[in-house]
């Protein structure tokens, strides 16, 4: 197959489209796991300052007495308080469980009078972060060193629920981002690896599904030959048998009869052939669309035996049947058709069985299936043809002999016809000592 171009291109094509449509799949699906990711990491976080914010606000207001003001008692609930422009305020490490979050280390607060004036910050706070106030509840802002920070702001009241100021409590994106880096490096890493593992795939897969469509084109190349080559024997013999006439100055009676006599045995041949390509390729393209019928195989092989047995004298062979049920056996089909099927196993056991042999069909059943077989005496088959016998065209003699005046088509017509009818057709044979073909059709 790799070395038909048309083929070989198609499938370079095949893999190609397969792993450019699995690329895009795992883009698209490759950037929504990243955005889910984020998403499920950047709400966490939300939660996170949420809940921190939440414990530290009830916590302040509970100590809080006046406005602006921070009373001593907060220096056990922020760690590295420091206030705006006052020294020697002394940093006090907090025992309380409320506080773990902040001694993680990447989070801080500010706190801001009800003006907005930034009065004081506690834990890792960054001093390159903007001292500006925003009032917005949730904000993310970055310093002056291209840092990015996520906070969330809050109104503090004393505890007489007069108005104190702003809370705020945020913290640094750093390990965030560097997780989203990672996630994006494996995400761009396994991409590629991904594609050309797939662009692998693709080809070895194309080339399996493209098989079955390769050998039914060879056996369309094959049979193409095949119908060009016994269309054309007797075509040119026609045309030899016309030129000849021709060319002849004065023809008398007997020589125009014979003339014709030869034209008109050619173009029997030529109606036969077309008309058995015509039955393969309807029945190659369509089951059988006439009304299911029931078929007697005990009269349909009595009435053969009877109108071969004309074929069979003529050529010294005795023709015989052996009917081994006492039941008739119907079977489900098309009467016609069946019948070609078993006129065409007889006449060729009785064309290949020489003067003096025996063609025996035999009708029995087994397991709910009606068996036909056909048994010859004749020349029989070495195991080489019993592979091919099946195939359209195929003559177990290669010189392609006209003395039976087949065409080849017999028994590829016979298995045609039996598949149809959900049966089985096969043989078995020994070179000299004759064959035997068996038919197996469900009841």
């Amino acid at each position: 197959m790799n070395q038909n171009k048309l083929f070989n291109r198609t499938r370079w094509q095949l893999a190609i489209s397969y792993a450019a449509v699995m690329g895009l799949i795992l883009s698209l699906l490759g950037f929504g796991v990243y955005k889910a990711i984020a998403h499920a990491h950047w709400v966490a976080i939300d939660r996170e300052l949420e809940s921190v914010a939440g414990t530290l606000h009830d916590s302040l207001e509970l100590k809080l007495q006046q406005p602006g003001r921070l009373e001593p008692i907060v220096n056990e609930l922020l760690p590295n308080l420091r206030l705006i422009g006052v020294k020697g305020i002394k940093e006090q490490l907090p025992s309380r469980h409320i506080l773990s979050a902040i001694n993680q280390g990447y989070y801080y607060i500010r706190l801001f009078d009800y003006s907005g004036k930034l009065i004081a910050t506690a834990g890792a706070y960054p001093e390159e972060l903007p001292p500006e106030f925003s009032s917005q509840y949730w904000q993310t802002i970055t310093d002056a060193k291209g840092k990015v920070y996520h906070q969330i702001s809050v109104a503090l009241h004393t505890k007489t629920q007069q108005d104190w100021g702003y809370f705020q409590v945020g913290r640094s994106l750093q390990d965030f981002n560097d997780y989203l880096s990672t996630v994006k490096w494996v995400l761009k890493l396994g991409l590629p690896t991904a594609l050309i593992l797939i662009g692998f795939a693709s080809w070895l897969l194309a080339g399996l599904a493209m098989k079955p469509i390769y050998s039914s084109y060879r056996q369309i190349q094959q049979f193409t030959a095949d119908a060009a080559h016994e269309l054309r024997t007797p075509l040119a013999a026609s045309q030899a048998t016309v030129e000849s006439a021709l060319l002849t100055p004065q023809l008398d009676e007997k020589e125009a009869r014979e003339i014709l006599r030869t034209i008109d045995r050619q173009n029997r041949r030529l109606t036969q052939l077309v008309a058995d390509l015509l039955l393969l390729a309807r029945m190659d393209n369509q089951a059988i669309r006439d009304r299911p019928q029931l078929c007697c195989l005990n009269d349909l092989v009595s009435d053969l035996v009877e109108e071969l047995a004309a074929m069979a004298i003529a050529s010294k062979v005795a023709l015989t049947s052996e009917v081994r049920v006492q039941q008739q056996l119907n079977v489900v089909g098309n009467s016609d058709q069946l019948y070609r099927l078993v006129a065409n196993l007889i006449v060729n056991a009785i064309q290949y069985t020489p003067a003096g042999g025996k063609v025996t069909v035999i009708l029995d059943c087994s397991h709910q299936e009606a068996i036909v077989q056909v048994q010859d005496t004749g020349i029989g088959m070495a195991a080489a043809d019993l592979e091919r016998i099946f195939d359209r065209f195929y003559r177990v003699n290669s010189d392609r002999s006209r003395h039976t005046g087949g065409s080849g088509l017999g028994l590829a017509i016979a298995q045609t016809i039996a598949r149809a009818h959900r049966g089985s057709l096969s043989a078995r044979s020994e070179l000299g000592s004759g064959s035997t073909f068996l038919l197996q059709l469900p009841l």
